[in-house]
Formats: structure tokens, C-alpha cells, sequence
């Protein structure tokens, strides 16, 4: 045999194995020596094991920390690294592929030929240009149109695997209880959880192709539930993607969130109620200049309170989304939007009150400023949230993040949730899009 290239594999548990599963696995000419791991805390230090690796790694794969990727690349004489994780800027992406090629090695993306699984049924995939725009939302209103339809609708929901690998490798989630089975983090019931609620079933895991075809057995259409702004791994015949006005020239400028935007047959542009006319004008205007054939929808994130008299006149801390604080980079979100709605007298800032791994989030991202993020990333760090939350000194607690917090979290203090649902606006809408598409 000739010498195999020995690659190494840069991801965030989740792009990184599929990328490994559907292109490197069975092919003798590479030899995967490793995983890097960035973004999400504690993956490193963990193996991708046997049983999913092949015949080809008896011993499994190991997964290091991004940190030490010069020195990596030295000692295992790395021939190529492959950029495997997303919502990264054009200047992050070229940063690493710098560090990449001084240390000597071919710095590589793999494209959508290379990693789009192949349905037997029609797929709508759902994805954004930026983690937070709202893409679990309008996921959630294409699952509801489709259902109105009376077709049957599974979802399959872009990976988070953070625990056992091997018990992670399919996963299905259909009831409450399925999320405590696979001991889901803060993070995955943020995605999941939602599904749940309005009766739809949702799946997940490591190894896609058998997660599609499981899938495909209880299924009408296919939906890809994008997350981080990553492509989707399986081969859409409607695209549609999500951006964010609030944020106006990321859809040109992050990777490979321009991949989905260019991608689109649909483009979503969300929370036009909140955006200045000029930033909706400016995505109009790159739209028109990078993907002119798309349809374009207008709509807005739709904010609704449990109990708004616990917000009205009190001082509140608001808890936001994890990602869309963290590599997301918002500094915004619904508990914000929610609290000055109904009449705060004021947001109390976190930052004196942060215990335990929620010093290290706000060091690392600095930017996330006076709002919490429901960090939840394992047991320790559910604790820590709990104890921050606990320690804030504020009247009220006001919950921006898609999951009850309160099932499994003690908050000390009267809280209430917001919830947020996509609005579309004027014509075309989602529903004569996909009634279109149906007919096809």
C-alpha cells in the first residue's frame, strides 16, 4: 500500500465525525489520526470509538484540543487538516488555516457532493447564515404546514453529541422522557424539546446514514433542522435559509453560512419588525448581487409572555439562549426583547454573580455583556447556571431560552418564559411556498 496521508480532522463534535463517517472511513489512502475540538467545552480528551471508526481504526480516534494543533500537526506528522465546524468569520477561518500551513500542512474544506447524505423521500432542509436568526422557529412552522397537510414529518436535527458516542449513535426523540434517556444537555434540549412539545417526533445522533434511514421509515418528507449555521448533510430538494437583519453583511461573511445563502431557494429574512429599514435594505441588496433567483420571505419573531406582570416595574435578570450569546455573538435576544416589552425597570447584569465554568464563558466571550446564557454543556455546569441564577440579586427571572428551565433547574425567584414563533409577513409566506413544492 502507499503511504496514506494522515489527516487530522478540526471540528466541534457534531460536522467533524460525519465529515470522518461519510468520506475518510473506509478509504486505506487516509489515515485519520486525530479529531480537534473548539467551540464547545470538554470534548477534548474523549475517543471517537471503534465500533463507529471502521475496521481500518481498531483502536478508535482520539480527540484533542484545538489549542495545540501546531504541535499536533508536528508529532503525528499531519499531511492535511480538514476544517470541519461552522459560524466561523472569514477571519477565524483563515487564522487557522494559517496556523495550518506555517506548521506545514494542506489546509482543506470538504464540499456538499462530498457530505450530502441521499433521501428516498423528499427533504426540505432548514438552515441560517448565523447561529440565532431563527431558524428553530421557522423549522417548527415548515413541520406544522406540512402536518396541516396531513403528510407525516420527521426531523432530523444537525448533531450535538456530547456524551457516550457509542449510546448517541442514532437517537430518537418522541417524548420528555427521551431527552432524561440520553441525558441531554441544556444545549440539545434547546432543539429537541421543542419538537416534543408540539407532537413531533425529531432524531439526532452520530451516524447520519442510519439515522436517515430510520427516519425515512416513519416518514412522508424528511426535515433538516440546521444548527450552528453549518450546510446540511443531507441532499435538499427545497432549500430554505434564515438570516438576520439585526446582523446585516454576516450572510456574507461567515463560514459556511454563505455556502447556505448562496444554497437557497428560499431566503427567510427574519426579525424585520426589530431591524432598521436600512439593514433590511442592505441584506435585500446582497441577496439581489449573490442569489437573485431565491424567493424571499418577510417575517417577524413573534415574542409571547407566560405571566408579564412578573416582568412589569421589576428589576430582572434575562436568560438567553447558550450559542447565540456564545459564538453566535448576539448580544440580544428574546428575554431582552421581552423584558423591555413589558416594562422592566431594569436588567440586572450577571457578571458579579457568575460561579464555577460561567467564569470561563464570559472571559472567553467577553462580548455577551449584561445577559446570562443558559450554559448547560453537562451536570456541573446545569449547576453552576443554577447557582448563578440563585446568587443574582434581582427581583424576577425572565427565561428567553426554548426550554423549561424550571423542570430541571431550582430558581430561587418568580420567573416566567417567553416563547417566540415565526410570523411571516405579506406574500410569498411558507405556506404557498410549500404548498407549491408539495405539488411537485
Amino acid at each position: 500500500m502507499e503511504q496514506r496521508t494522515r489527516v487530522l480532522i478540526l471540528g466541534a463534535a457534531g460536522r467533524d465525525f460525519h465529515n470522518f463517517n461519510v468520506f475518510f472511513k473506509n478509504k486505506p489512502e487516509y489515515e485519520v489520526v486525530g479529531f480537534t475540538a473548539a467551540q464547545i467545552p470538554n470534548i477534548e480528551g474523549r475517543l471517537y470509538p471503534a465500533s463507529l471508526a471502521g475496521e481500518l481504526y481498531p483502536n478508535g480516534i482520539p480527540i484533542y484540543s484545538e489549542n495545540d494543533l501546531e504541535e499536533l500537526i508536528e508529532k503525528y506528522k499531519i499531511d492535511e487538516c480538514v476544517l470541519s465546524y461552522s459560524d466561523l468569520s472569514y477571519d477565524t477561518v483563515m487564522h487557522i488555516g494559517s496556523r495550518v500551513l506555517k506548521a506545514g500542512a494542506k489546509f482543506s474544506m470538504l464540499g456538499s457532493k462530498q457530505t450530502m447524505l441521499k433521501s428516498s423521500k423528499p427533504v426540505i432542509s432548514i438552515t441560517a447564515v448565523r447561529t440565532g436568526c431563527g431558524k428553530s422557529q421557522t423549522t417548527r412552522r415548515v413541520v406544522k404546514i406540512l402536518r396541516d397537510a396531513n403528510l407525516k414529518v420527521v426531523s432530523i436535527r444537525h448533531p450535538m453529541p456530547y456524551g457516550d458516542l457509542e449510546a448517541q449513535r442514532v437517537q430518537r426523540f418522541a417524548t420528555i422522557e427521551d431527552l432524561h434517556r440520553y441525558n441531554c444537555t441544556i444545549e440539545e434540549m434547546e432543539e429537541y424539546e421543542p419538537h416534543i412539545t408540539m407532537g413531533s417526533v425529531i432524531y439526532a445522533g452520530v451516524d447520519y446514514e442510519a439515522i436517515l434511514r430510520q427516519a425515512e421509515q416513519e416518514a412522508d418528507v424528511v426535515i433538516w433542522d440546521g444548527g450552528n449555521n453549518d450546510m446540511p448533510f443531507i441532499q435538499p430538494d427545497l432549500s430554505i435559509v434564515v438570516v438576520d437583519p439585526l446582523r446585516p453583511g454576516h450572510e456574507i461573511s461567515y463560514y459556511p453560512g454563505e455556502v447556505n445563502f448562496r444554497m437557497a431557494d428560499v431566503i427567510v429574512i427574519n426579525k424585520i419588525d426589530s431591524a432598521y429599514p436600512e439593514d433590511v435594505e442592505y441584506v435585500l441588496d446582497n441577496i439581489r448581487e449573490y442569489n437573485p433567483k431565491a424567493k424571499v420571505v418577510f417575517a417577524a419573531s413573534a415574542i409571547m409572555v407566560e405571566n408579564p406582570e412578573i416582568i412589569r416595574g421589576k428589576r430582572v435578570l434575562a436568560i438567553e439562549d447558550g450559542p447565540t450569546l456564545t459564538h453566535g455573538e448576539m448580544t440580544i435576544g428574546a428575554g431582552v426583547v421581552a423584558a423591555r416589552r413589558y416594562g422592566a425597570s431594569e436588567l440586572v447584569d450577571p457578571r458579579p454573580y457568575l460561579v464555577g465554568s460561567l467564569i470561563d464563558t464570559f472571559e472567553k466571550y467577553p462580548e455577551i455583556g449584561s445577559l446570562l446564557p443558559a450554559m448547560g454543556y453537562g451536570k456541573q455546569q446545569m449547576a453552576d447556571l443554577e447557582a448563578t441564577i440563585n446568587r443574582t440579586e434581582c427581583d424576577a427571572v425572565v427565561i428567553g431560552t426554548p426550554i423549561n428551565l424550571n423542570r430541571f433547574i431550582k430558581i430561587n425567584k418568580p420567573s416566567t418564559r417567553v416563547y417566540y414563533e415565526l410570523a411571516e409577513i405579506g406574500s410569498p409566506n411558507l405556506q404557498e411556498i410549500i404548498s407549491e413544492f408539495l405539488k411537485r
